[in-house]
């Protein structure tokens, strides 16, 4: 029998974590090996434990969701997030799959989809609320247009191209860092490999390239 899959689950919301805990607590393939109640918990028992999957609220006291897989991205920690939302908005969704989270479930469908949506994401796949679907159908609709528009972007890799959205929002290095959760170096970084890519030259090119395209990339 192959080893179950390990857990961590952050919410501050003690009945919903309960209840969360007791629903997989009826899967013999799972097991729970830590537990949170804000972020920075979270990110400690996930660099202590370093389990298969954390399921995170989105909101939370000190680090919400977002925050602590922008932190789990930074340092390479090999997790695979899992991120529970109340809100169905897709500004959420978009920077939660920029970080590379492979679950997203509404906290309204948890009872029926925490347990598929695991099984997807250590099978390898994303999973995403039904509730959340549609937004699916129009982010790849205007990924193929910016795509057949610009042709090099899609030699950018997620946070590059999460940068270069950032800079069209006229973002400064260290506004853009804070809003990641990462280094002011690593946004300099992502920048410099933009430039490369996108054949950019000059002082203020990427922001001009970024604001002529502004409505193609956001």
């Amino acid at each position: 029998m192959s080893e179950p899959i390990s857990i961590v689950i952050a919410d501050d919301h003690p009945l919903f974590r309960k209840g969360l805990e007791d629903i997989l607590h009826t899967d013999p393939t799972v097991r729970i090996v830590g537990q949170a109640v804000n972020g920075e918990e979270a990110l400690e028992l996930i660099e202590r434990h370093r389990p298969r999957l954390a399921i995170l609220d989105v909101e939370m006291p000190r680090k919400g969701g977002l925050e602590v897989a922008a932190a789990v991205l930074e340092r390479g920690l090999m997790v695979d997030i899992v991120l529970l939302t109340m809100h169905a908005a897709r500004d959420l969704l978009d920077r939660a799959l920029e970080l590379g989270v492979k679950g997203y479930v509404v906290k309204e469908s948890a009872v029926d989809d925490i347990l598929a949506c695991i099984n997807v994401v250590a099978a390898g796949r994303t999973y995403v609320s039904g509730a959340l679907s549609h937004h699916l159908v129009g982010r790849r609709e205007s990924a193929r247009k910016s795509v057949q528009a610009l042709p090099g972007l899609d030699t950018l890799t997620p946070g590059e191209r999460q940068v270069l959205e950032l800079i069209a929002q006229s973002g400064t290095t260290r506004e853009i860092a804070a809003k990641l959760g990462v280094s002011p170096k690593t946004v300099e970084n992502h920048r410099s490999n933009i430039c490369l890519k996108l054949n950019l030259h000059g002082a203020n090119s990427l922001l001009r390239f970024a604001l002529e395209h502004k409505s193609l990339l956001t």
